[in-house]
């Protein structure tokens, strides 16, 4: 495994919404890869939960830490805990986020009719719940001189996606802030520290499963619009995320920084004509 720049093996990683459909996804393949996985989330009956679901592929060390993505003090003290159990970490994964119904524009309102209270909730819990973690967890990367920083981007940072105006605008910042850290990171620290991102395309996942499957399974209007915009004319598999974020977690990756990577299927780069 020594001539694979693609190994990962050994490495120690923080998973951000470890708990949730994405970041449990990613940080089973990082188990499986042989990297010591913290599944961070909010509840802790959920964390744990996945903390065991995790241990049963016995390649890697793995732990639940309850903290919140918003809450400073609480990261602090998250990443205190980690320090001090294995010293530092080598990558950070910054999965938490998502949208939340109430910001969801319904086909008849407009978005004068969308709460402020809950464009908010959507801009920071993807936004703020990225840029947190990073400040917190970030410094025991800078400390290391060396390390993987990545975050979720957006189809909807690439061009506007009717109905979610907060997403949308959560993920632009995060490609701004993503370039800023990359920067940051590489000019002040050490080069061998890189922050890039993935943006994936459509998977069909709880939280956006009404918006794109009927009730009896076939596909919303929405949907019909989504594949005829995908020249691989299906949606993803959660699973098919991992491989992008393993290479930029490699060697294999050692001269990408500020990146920001579409995993879509071709959506992103179609016009549709």
């Amino acid at each position: 495994m020594e001539n694979n720049i693609f190994d990962i093996s050994g490495k120690n990683a923080v998973v951000t919404g470890g708990a949730g459909v994405l970041g449990g996804s990613i940080a089973k393949h990082l188990v499986e890869q042989g990297v010591n996985v913290v599944v961070l989330g909010r509840h802790q009956e959920n964390t744990m939960a996945k903390v065991e679901e995790l241990k049963q592929i016995g390649k890697a060390d793995v732990i639940g830490v309850v903290s919140d993505v918003l809450d400073t003090e609480k990261l602090k003290t998250a990443r205190e805990e980690i320090a001090s159990k294995w010293g530092g970490i080598d990558i950070l994964i910054n999965c938490a986020g998502g949208n939340v119904p109430g910001a969801t524009i319904p086909d008849d309102k407009t978005v004068f009719d969308m709460k402020i209270e809950d464009f908010e909730k959507v801009t920071q819990i993807n936004m703020n719940g990225t840029v947190y973690p990073s400040l917190i967890f970030g410094e025991l990367i800078a400390k290391k001189g060396e390390g993987s920083i990545i975050n979720i981007s957006s189809m909807a940072s690439y061009s506007a996606i009717t109905r979610v105006l907060g997403y949308t605008v959560a993920k632009h910042g995060i490609d701004g802030f993503t370039q800023w850290m990359a920067q940051e990171m590489a000019i002040k620290f050490s080069e061998k520290i890189r922050v890039n991102a993935i943006a994936p395309g459509f998977f069909i996942g709880n939280q956006n499963r009404a918006l794109l499957i009927n009730p009896d399974g076939s596909l919303t209007e929405r949907s019909k619009k989504v594949i005829a915009r995908t020249p691989m004319r299906r949606f993803g598999d959660i699973t098919e995320l991992n491989g992008a974020v393993q290479f930029l977690c490699s060697k294999a990756a050692s001269f990408i920084t500020g990146a920001v990577v579409p995993v879509d299927g071709g959506f992103s780069s179609f016009s549709g004509v």
